[in-house]
C-alpha cells in the first residue's frame, strides 16, 4: 500500500454569485421574521400620528429595530434631544460586544466594511454566531444588505397597510421582543449553550434589581463580566488538568 505523498489541495474558492446566493440563503429565517416586524413598524409609525416617511427614515438613519421602536415614543412625547441620545446610547451599547466576535475582518474594502460596521444588528450578529464554515466579504455584506431591505420593505409596507385600516391594532410592540426570543432560540440548541443562558438570565435578573432604569446597560456589562470569568475560569482548569 502506497501512500501519496502530493500536499492536500485547499478546496476551490466559490464564485462571487455562488457567495451572494449564500448570503440571501442565510438572512431568510431571520428575514422572513424581520420583515413583519417591518409592517408593524411601519402601522406604529402611522398609529402614532407622524408622518408616514418617518419609518423609512428611521431604518436608514438608525437601523436598528429595538431602537427604532422606541424612538417613536419619543418623538411622540417631544422627549428632549438629550435623554434620546442617552436613551440610543444604552439600547444600542450591546453592538460594542457584537464586535469582538462578528467576522468584520473578511471585509477589505473600507466602504464595504463601514457599511458593515453600520448594518451590524442583532439579527446578522446571531446568523453568523451560529454558523460554523467561514465567512466570506460578499456573502456577509449581501445577508447585511438583504437584512435592511427585509426592514426597510416591511416599514413601507406596514404604512401603506395603515393607510387603509379604519382602525390602530393592538400589541404590535411585542413583535420585535418575539424575534429576539427566537433568534436566541435558534442560537442556543446545543447544552454547551446552556451556561450562557444562564448567565444571561442572572444579569437580566440582577440589573433589574440594582438598576431598573438602566436594565439593559447594566445587564449586558454584568453579562461581560461573567462571561469573561467562565472563560478565566476555563482557562484555569485546563491548565490545571495539563498540569496534573
Amino acid at each position: 500500500m502506497t501512500l501519496s505523498s502530493a500536499p492536500a489541495q485547499a478546496p476551490p474558492a466559490r464564485s462571487r454569485r455562488t457567495e451572494v446566493a449564500a448570503g440571501i440563503r442565510d438572512s431568510l429565517a431571520a428575514g422572513l421574521g424581520m420583515f413583519p416586524i417591518g409592517i408593524a413598524f411601519g402601522l406604529l409609525v402611522v398609529q402614532a400620528g407622524l408622518p408616514w416617511w418617518i419609518a423609512p427614515a428611521l431604518s436608514v438613519m438608525a437601523y436598528a429595530g429595538s431602537l427604532e421602536l422606541l424612538l417613536i415614543g419619543l418623538i411622540v412625547t417631544a422627549t428632549p434631544v438629550a435623554t434620546i441620545a442617552l436613551t440610543t446610547l444604552l439600547v444600542n451599547f450591546r453592538h460594542v460586544f457584537y464586535a469582538f466576535s462578528f467576522p468584520l475582518h473578511v471585509v477589505r474594502n473600507r466602504f464595504a466594511k463601514a457599511y458593515s460596521v453600520y448594518a451590524l444588528t442583532d439579527e446578522a450578529y446571531a446568523v453568523t454566531a451560529a454558523a460554523k464554515e467561514e465567512w466570506s466579504p460578499w456573502r456577509l455584506l449581501t445577508l447585511q444588505v438583504a437584512f435592511q431591505l427585509y426592514w426597510v420593505g416591511g416599514g413601507l409596507t406596514g404604512v401603506a397597510i395603515a393607510s387603509v385600516m379604519p382602525g390602530p391594532v393592538k400589541g404590535l410592540e411585542f413583535a420585535l421582543c418575539a424575534l429576539f426570543v427566537t433568534l436566541t432560540l435558534d442560537t442556543a440548541r446545543s447544552k454547551a449553550q446552556v451556561p450562557s443562558l444562564v448567565l444571561a438570565g442572572l444579569s437580566f435578573t440582577a440589573a433589574i434589581v440594582l438598576a431598573p432604569d438602566a436594565a439593559l446597560f447594566v445587564a449586558l456589562l454584568l453579562y461581560v463580566l461573567l462571561l469573561l470569568a467562565r472563560f478565566a475560569f476555563g482557562v484555569y482548569r485546563s491548565k490545571k488538568d495539563s498540569d496534573a
